[in-house]
């Protein structure tokens, strides 16, 4: 499959705000990365560094960064969330990030199909405690309910030892098995969202 035309977008959803250092900032960086080996441009969107409104619609209005953000998302084939682990859940913007994009599932394409169809997701996660995951359950099952498409293992982590500070991005190295599931799901996504571009889900006979 050929994945050179595509656009891969993340959402780095950190609570440290730029220019500081972030472990999901930096794993979202390796992620992007390897989908570029594929050919495709990327993107990155550190999310709390906008102002993004509370709510469910695609606009909440008053000074609301998010259509802003969503212009770019749409824009993209492949859509990777980047998280840090706090008390065992995703961070309170990626939550915030999963509550705007419910406003998709009332948006449809110039077919009449959902318009996330044909859109691929998938999901990075760090922290020094066990939540990776559920995390990642909790998100696949948010992005798939809004029309994204989950690809085979798209999914990397990394947690840390229990009790311990040691952050990822204070890792001499990138672990093995993180390098080698972040790979895979790069590959992964990679090709299945070449395959939705020569073939697209059916508009729903309803």
């Amino acid at each position: 499959m050929d994945s050179s035309s595509l656009h891969a977008v993340a959402l780095v959803c950190t609570l440290t705000p730029s220019p500081e250092r972030s472990s999901s900032d930096l794993i979202a960086d390796q992620f992007l990365a390897e989908l570029a080996k594929h050919g495709m441009t990327t993107d990155k969107i550190r999310v709390v560094d906008h102002d993004v409104k509370p709510g469910v619609q695609t606009d909440m209005g008053n000074g609301d960064a998010w259509p802003a953000l969503r212009e770019r998302i749409l824009a993209a084939d492949i859509l990777l969330v980047s998280t840090p682990t706090w008390a065992g859940h995703m961070s309170s913007v990626a939550s915030r990030v999963v509550e705007r994009l419910d406003a998709e599932l009332s948006e449809t394409d110039a077919t009449g199909r959902p318009i996330l169809y044909d859109k691929v997701a998938v999901v990075a996660v760090v922290g020094n405690e066990d939540g990776a995951h559920k995390i990642s359950a909790d998100l696949f099952q948010a992005l798939n309910d809004y029309g994204y498409t989950i690809p085979a293992q798209g999914v990397t982590y990394w947690n840390g030892e229990a009790m311990h500070t040691t952050d990822y991005q204070d890792l001499d190295e990138t672990p093995q098995v993180t390098a080698s599931a972040m790979s895979a799901a790069a590959a992964n996504a990679a090709h299945l969202a070449a395959a939705l571009k020569i073939s697209s889900y059916p508009k729903s006979a309803s």
